[in-house]
């Protein structure tokens, strides 16, 4: 933990790393202070609870989701349809970096928490939301390229699903074809996609 960082910070950066990797109900205040080196005095004046922790958690996810995430995957990429698959691509390198022990922490989350707070279940759907309306505006910047009739909302929403099964199927086969074969069949729709948009294109 970088000394430079206030205690709310070192907090957030150690939650984002235990909930990641022991889950939310696994980790206990006690890990946090051990990560962080914090006392427990400091860490109530900064989150009166875990559940605090968890909500400052689930907004650094979704104020960070271009710094963290996006940004990265999408540099030097200008095509809007490729700049979709070089995000999902990001997610196949965590997945062989993890050595197919990644789980999607929002998703992880969102299974584990099926009976969550309404304030927690707001900022997990909120954090879906950014992901999707990211995807959604490299739909609509892609204009014409697709059929007129498309509902970029429902597609987005589409690559999100395809993202994190393909994400939990590599993580349970411990097999990364898991998530090329969701990926691979993903690709081919969008073909047949850009294939009937240049249909309806064409001259009469």
């Amino acid at each position: 933990m970088s000394s430079g960082r206030s205690a709310k910070e070192r907090i957030v950066m150690a939650a984002m790393e235990l909930f990641w990797a022991k889950g939310y109900n696994s980790t206990s205040v006690s890990d946090i202070l051990s990560r962080t080196q914090l006392n427990s005095g400091s860490l109530y004046h900064a989150f009166p609870g875990k559940q605090d922790i968890l909500i400052a958690v689930l907004e650094a996810y979704r104020d960070g989701i271009y710094p963290m995430l996006i940004d990265p995957a999408w540099e030097g990429v200008e095509d809007p349809v490729e700049r979709i698959f070089a995000l999902l691509a990001r997610y196949r390198g965590l997945i062989l970096e993890t050595e197919c022990t990644y789980g999607c922490p929002i998703g992880s989350l969102a299974l584990e928490l099926h009976e969550a707070d309404p304030v927690v279940r707001e900022l997990i759907a909120a954090n879906f939301n950014a992901w999707t309306g990211a995807i959604e505006r490299c739909l609509t910047e892609a204009g014409d390229r697709l059929p007129e009739a498309t509902d970029r909302k429902a597609l987005g929403e589409f690559v999100l699903t395809t993202m994190e099964g393909g994400v939990m199927q590599a993580r349970t086969h411990r097999d990364v074809a898991a998530f090329d074969r969701s990926i691979a069949a993903l690709r081919d729709y969008f073909e047949m996609l850009l294939a009937r948009a240049a249909r309806e294109r064409a001259p009469a």
